[in-house]
């Protein structure tokens, strides 16, 4: 029979590809919102899912080891004997995966006292025999002696389990110079570290291949060992018994009595219920639409029949074009019936909008956009009217877009993006179709990515992408607890078009300046590296790692930093503390090289970012942290150092516009301390902050029982830091090596603290024990972050997990505090009518722009909404001040 014609047996060793799933995947990143690990599951389940798309098997079985016990461990107990515990984040998974397995009908098969290759080698036997063409999937070198004309092994690359090399005999003879068949017999006199089988003493793979091509067979050498000359020939001889032993047992069984042959493997479609609910526990969107898509071709490419009685996902209704009055009538009816609000995309092709849809639950209305026209009034009313509540997905680039095309956006009641990310801040839920994908579990119909020319005739994805945000918000609204609603309807929306119009506006640049600065640094840098030449005596590339440990470490003879896989680190910490330890002029000049490019890296990137208006305009995103607080993309605008010189002018070059010529700056005074004393109402600490006393120098007189005029600037730095780093889990170790002192100190240091403050240590100590039960953090108002690894077994993911949960509720509180802030900012300048507006938003700071004569009046209502944000049980003390750029104004 052709091979095309024969049947495809495609047989997996289980435990060998989840074990390489499991490391191949960061364990952290795959888990169940309620704390199950998942990533040996999915890295299988993608691989299989890859192997039927490619291979097309007509017959399948997955082999599972039942225990590390089996006939190899009675001859040999110490068989496998140096393999570490089984990691307690995969056992729980291998269960689940047979779970799923059971669900798509791919049949599991297990054979006590022997191994999954044993059960993997009788039915490729057996599907030889038979006729089959047969693919052996495992990571076990062992499998090898299985391949012959008729059985390849695919076999995971270090890279993964996604990515599999094929073994057939041609290269199998091309890697390893021997016959598949011979190759166990290659190992067996090498040995397997990995199942702590000792091979001869001094013999490598090379050593073994010519031994077996010379005799033939590991049986004929051992026979004849007396003719092997030289060191390794004395070795053979003594420990021949090793050899023979390892062959006994990695030889694996072909006879096998099993519950099943090749003949009962056949595909079979796979349980869609039962897969739904699996899929649905494990939290697996992106792979239940793969193996939908997969089943739906099936086994000989026909979808199978559907079940008349199943529920299905609802067709999208189709769209309407109505213009005027019909129009008109059509949102009024809607928006009687549905007073939550209707769904609202916007399609947009480059900078302008191209079409407009609308859902109800049950209609839809499409409207190609065309600026201007008077029978388009009813939507733009719509669209403005604040009364209208308006559900979105991704809002603040839709209501951009519309501002472009002269259109805007009030009313804003739900954004799924938002909600999403409240509902799993550390979730990768960002577009429509992920959404879609987890909270409806269905595919959003979207247009062929690889279509260079979409089809027309086809419409715009508008309307029913409106029709799915709506149903997906229903969901995520029922997800939300009342806490996490308020927070969405009372923060984020509100903040979201805050956000928007800081966007639009931007902030003015002296381009002027930034070329300057950038000419200077880069002569800066030329000079820095001649001299770093001059003192090592040779030219190098002072961006290669390779380049620099070969200098530091070889030629200069410096000690070691931290090891990693490719030597000593040069990370700039570490070359920090080792300029610190061992001061040397070439690490001198090698980090000032290093922060003069980083400069020019922050210059080059705004001058790529100016508009053709004069102004950045960043992109500030709400989902990029899971603490809450916002970010700056494109350019980053939060990366620039504020202490440095070269710093500071490069804020000296956002400068105000002309039509308002000041800028205004308002940062809050150590807010996440004044939150800490809040939370933990410690009198001290807020005593402190009544006090009207340096904050640092106050605990410093404490801490070191002295007078606060006697507290040196020495001692202000220490309790700086661990007034801070306490708060994110600082050990009296990482105190010890950010202050450079002794550890016996940092832990005095620290006691003393404790002593003084004991409601913070109590604080700290509690919410962390709180989240461990809630299995989150909350902020004061509200806002949670999940914690599921607060208990996972893994010392390393637990101790991360409790270092973030202390500072959770702090950074969150302070993110909420700004925003509210800002939300207040912009409604006061709206209601007075004033023409300053909000441009910047960095960590805790607001930069205006300030309209002339408004000067006064703004202070005030910045001072007034920042301190108001929140009521603590201290003060929020707000720092303004003025100026024509942002280095000026600063306060």
């Amino acid at each position: 029979m052709p091979d095309s014609q024969k049947p495809v047996l495609l047989v997996v060793d289980g435990h060998s590809l989840a074990f390489r799933a499991f490391y191949a995947l960061p364990v952290d990143s795959f888990s169940t919102s309620d704390g199950q690990h998942t990533n040996a599951i999915h890295g299988f389940l993608s691989m299989l899912l890859l192997l039927l798309q490619k291979e097309r098997p007509t017959h399948i079985a997955v082999a599972f080891d039942i225990s590390r016990f089996s006939f190899r461990t009675r001859e040999y107990p110490e068989y496998k004997g140096t393999r570490s515990e089984t990691p307690p984040e995969f056992k729980g998974q291998v269960p689940l995966l047979q779970e799923a397995l059971k669900a798509m009908n791919v049949p599991t098969v297990t054979k006590e006292d022997f191994e999954a290759d044993d059960v993997l080698a009788t039915l490729s036997v057996q599907g030889r025999e038979q006729g089959y063409e047969v693919l052996v999937v495992s990571g076990d070198r062992d499998s090898i002696q299985l391949v012959n004309d008729d059985v390849t092994l695919l076999y995971p690359s270090v890279r993964g389990v996604s990515e599999l090399t094929r073994y057939d005999r041609e290269r199998v003879l091309e890697r390893y110079g021997v016959e598949p068949w011979q190759y166990p017999e290659i190992a067996a006199l090498v040995g397997e570290t990995s199942d702590n089988l000792p091979g001869i003493a001094k013999v490598g793979e090379k050593t073994a291949v010519k031994w077996i091509t010379q005799y033939g067979s590991l049986e004929n050498l051992l026979e004849r060992r007396d003719e092997v000359k030289g060191v390794v020939g004395n070795n053979l001889r003594e420990q021949w018994e090793n050899a023979a032993r390892n062959r006994r047992l990695n030889r694996l069984r072909t006879d096998l009595e099993l519950p099943v042959g090749p003949a009962d493997l056949v595909r079979r479609p796979i349980d869609e219920e039962a897969v739904r609910a699996v899929f649905k526990r494990l939290e697996f969107r992106t792979l239940l639409d793969r193996v939908l898509k997969l089943e739906g071709g099936g086994v000989s490419g026909s979808a199978p029949e559907a079940d008349e009685d199943a529920d299905a996902a609802p067709p999208a209704p189709a769209p309407q074009q109505l213009l005027d009055e019909e129009l008109q009538a059509w949102l009024d009816r809607m928006r009687a019936a549905h007073p939550d609000g209707l769904g609202l995309q916007v399609e947009v092709q480059g900078d302008r909008v191209v079409s407009i849809g609308v859902a109800g639950p049950d209609e839809t209305v499409d409207l190609p956009w065309q600026p201007g026209r008077a029978d388009y009034a009813p939507i733009e009313r719509w669209l403005a009217d604040p009364d209208a509540p308006k559900v979105l997905h991704d809002a603040k680039t839709q209501i951009k877009a519309l501002a472009a095309s002269g259109l805007k956006l009030r009313g804003l009641a739900f954004d799924t993006l938002l909600a999403g990310w409240l509902l799993r801040p550390s979730g990768q839920e960002k577009t429509l179709a992920q959404v879609v994908d987890r909270y409806l579990q269905e595919r959003l119909p979207e247009g062929d990515p690889n279509q260079l020319v979409q089809d027309v005739g086809g419409g715009s994805p508008a309307p029913t992408h409106a029709w799915y945000v709506l149903r997906a918000a229903h969901v995520l609204k029922e997800g939300l607890d009342e806490r996490t609603l308020q927070v969405l309807v009372d923060i984020e929306l509100p903040v979201l078009a805050v956000l928007a119009d800081m966007e639009i506006a931007g902030v003015a640049v002296d381009a002027a300046g930034l070329d300057a600065l950038n000419t200077e640094l880069s002569t800066r840098i030329h000079d820095l590296a001649d001299q770093a030449y001059e003192v090592v005596g040779h030219e190098l590339n002072l961006g290669s790692p390779k380049q620099l440990q070969e200098v530091l470490f070889g030629e200069l003879g410096m000690p070691g930093t931290r090891k990693t896989k490719t030597g000593y680190s040069t990370d700039a910490d570490s070359l920090a503390d080792l300029q610190a330890s061992h001061p040397h002029p070439f690490l001198d000049l090698l980090l000032q090289h290093r922060d003069a490019s980083k400069l020019r890296q922050i210059i080059e990137t705004l001058q790529r970012s100016i508009g053709p208006d004069g102004r950045i305009h960043t992109t500030y995103v709400q989902t990029g942290t899971t603490t809450g607080r916002i970010s700056s993309n494109d350019p980053n605008l939060q990366n620039i150092p504020i202490r440095a010189e070269e710093g500071k002018r490069i804020r000296g070059a956002f400068v105000a516009g002309e039509q308002r010529p000041t800028l205004l700056t308002a940062d809050y005074s150590q807010i996440e301390m004044r939150i800490m004393a809040h939370l933990s109402e410690d009198a001290g600490l807020i005593e402190a902050f009544h006090s009207g006393e340096d904050l640092h120098r106050f605990v410093g007189s404490r801490v070191f029982d002295v007078d606060p005029a006697d507290v040196t600037p020495f001692m202000r730095t220490k309790v700086k830091a661990m007034s801070y780093g306490l708060a994110y889990g600082l050990s009296a170790f990482g105190l010890s090596q950010q202050l450079r002192i002794d550890r016996r100190e940092a832990e005095d240091l620290m006691q003393g603290y404790f002593e003084r403050f004991g409601g913070v240590r109590d604080y700290l100590r509690n919410v962390v024990e709180q989240a461990r039960v809630d299995g989150y953090t909350e902020t004061i108002f509200g806002r949670r972050r999940p914690f599921p690894d607060l208990n996972s077994p893994n010392r390393v993911l637990r101790g991360n997990a409790e270092r973030a949960a202390l500072n959770a509720p702090i950074q969150g509180t302070a993110a909420d505090i700004v925003k509210i802030a800002m939300i207040g900012v912009a409604e006061d300048l709206r209601e007075r009518e004033l023409r300053s507006r909000l441009l910047l938003q960095v960590h805790d700071e607001l930069v205006l722009e300030v309209a002339d004569g408004e000067s006064e009046v703004l202070a005030d209502v910045v001072r007034t909404r920042m301190r108001d944000a929140a009521a603590l049980r201290v003060p929020l003390e707000v720092q303004v001040g003025t100026g024509r750029d942002w280095d000026a104004a600063a306060h």
